[in-house]
């Protein structure tokens, strides 16, 4: 058989609803996307040209890169039904220019990146009964970091209306992203990850908030032992079984987020 190729970006939502991820990823499922996810992948595009110049020894700011902003917002490569919530181009832009500005003055001066958004070596794992899956694709949205002292770290860009709670980028739920990025960075450059992983928020509702949390530890939910099985383990049983087990109480479980809401015998549509 064929592997399975998976992005490497798409993994963790496979421990969300894995029910969800396979109707995009496998049943080809899709639908288009809402306003602040597009604002979400305007800033992503937005940070990684100022990151990648900033690289590169260019003397750079904020507003020279508005414009990959504002070209993501206006000519996307997706479906974008701005009609879903209540998000204007015009307030998505306004949004985008106030967090873009705080992450160059306040977070991206924290940090050495040494690769923004890197193509990966393709990771081939044997589920058994001759199937494989394929994880490949780019760090999306992500950087590694140096410390200066030969340690590297992965930091990952999280937008959203909630990415920010009290002072804090949000955390909970990211560490099966993080672990398979550090893994598939180890994997391509020979190099350890030995720092934390900081995850960067974006707060895209309310008042714009920029702020970064840390995850310590996200390969070892990954990685099973003779003991205890990880992450993987659960996603090679998934496979090799064809059996994709629903979350109804997932807060993607919604016809604003799932292709396979509607015909979901799982799904908990209950106000």
């Amino acid at each position: 058989m064929e592997p399975y190729r998976v992005r490497a970006s798409s993994w963790a939502s496979l421990f969300d609803c894995a029910h969800r991820w396979e109707g995009t990823h496998i049943l080809g499922m899709h639908m288009p996307s809402s306003p602040r996810a597009q604002l979400g992948t305007a800033i992503h595009a937005a940070t990684a040209a100022y990151d990648e110049a900033r690289m590169r020894g260019e003397a750079i700011r904020a507003l020279d890169v508005v414009p990959v902003l504002v070209d993501e917002l206006n000519n996307p490569e997706r479906d974008v039904n701005w009609q879903a919530d209540e998000l204007s181009r015009r307030d998505a832009e306004a949004i985008g220019r106030n967090l873009l500005s705080r992450y160059c003055q306040e977070i991206a001066p924290r940090y050495h990146y040494v690769a923004v958004e890197l193509e990966v070596v393709p990771w081939l794992i044997d589920c058994g009964g001759g199937i494989v899956i394929e994880i490949r694709g780019t760090l999306d949205r992500s950087r590694a970091r140096a410390d200066g002292a030969g340690g590297v770290g992965i930091c990952d860009l999280k937008s959203g209306v909630n990415a920010v709670s009290q002072g804090r980028a949000k955390t909970k739920g990211h560490a099966p992203q993080i672990g398979t990025y550090e893994l598939l960075y180890e994997r391509t450059t020979g190099q350890a990850v030995t720092l934390p992983a900081d995850i960067i928020g974006l707060k895209t509702s309310g008042a714009p908030e920029v702020a970064t949390g840390q995850i310590v530890g996200a390969r070892e939910q990954l990685i099973g032992t003779d003991e205890s099985p990880g992450l993987m383990d659960y996603a090679a049983d998934m496979f090799r079984s064809g059996l994709f087990p629903p979350n109804p109480t997932s807060h993607m479980c919604s016809g604003k987020y799932c292709a396979r809401w509607r015909v979901c015998k799982f799904k908990d549509d209950q106000s």
